[in-house]
């Protein structure tokens, strides 16, 4: 009995660990436990809910490895931490919400210095017209779903799930639709520095 308790201990600890999914210049991505955020890098975050009663609650913190989400967010979370914003935006590049889009919604959660961070839902059959990125942005999947996504004369389509996160570069031009059920996700837009 006791040999299984120090397997299943062992076990939480594996499980607890940060696992990075993003990682490049510009930002770096955990998908995590909030008991885990003493295992992240330091530095600036934005930690997102990917729990079902706080499901895309987000909030920032100065410091994700040393300050505490506090009693709002447990469990299964994402941490964005922007590490060098780019020193200009793309010329024409568009915020989320800027270009034709139908069937998508846009609310605006919080902004401060380093990011803007908004909820969007692709409803069943939702379009993004064709745009070009403002800034870097981290898409944190909170619902998952089928999105058909046409760039540089390609179409792909890609399947999301709930934690998911991927990164849509200043300057990048594509279009969107979505292929099954309602989409939600949370928008991390990089201000330039």
């Amino acid at each position: 009995m006791r040999w299984m308790l120090i397997v299943s201990a062992a076990t939480l600890a594996l499980q607890a660990r940060p696992a990075v999914v993003l990682d490049n210049a510009q930002v770096r991505a955990y998908r995590t436990t909030a008991g885990a955020l003493a295992a992240v890098e330091h530095g600036p975050a934005v930690v997102v809910s990917l729990e079902a009663g706080t499901l895309g609650e987000t909030i920032w913190l100065d410091d994700a490895a040393s300050d505490a989400a506090g009693a709002r967010i447990h469990g299964a979370i994402a941490v964005v931490q922007p590490l060098r914003a780019r020193s200009s935006p793309a010329a024409g590049g568009s915020k989320p919400g800027d270009a034709p889009f139908t069937g998508m919604t846009f609310r605006p959660m919080f902004e401060n210095e380093r990011v803007s961070v908004i909820r969007a839902r692709m409803e069943v059959g939702a379009r993004e017209g064709f745009h070009t990125h403002g800034s870097d942005t981290v898409v944190v999947h909170l619902s998952g779903g089928e999105i058909e996504d046409t760039a540089d004369g390609r179409t792909v389509v890609n399947r999301w799930a709930r934690g998911d996160v991927e990164f849509e570069a200043l300057g990048s031009s594509h279009s969107a639709r979505n292929l099954g059920g309602a989409v939600d996700v949370v928008l991390v837009a990089l201000k330039p520095r």
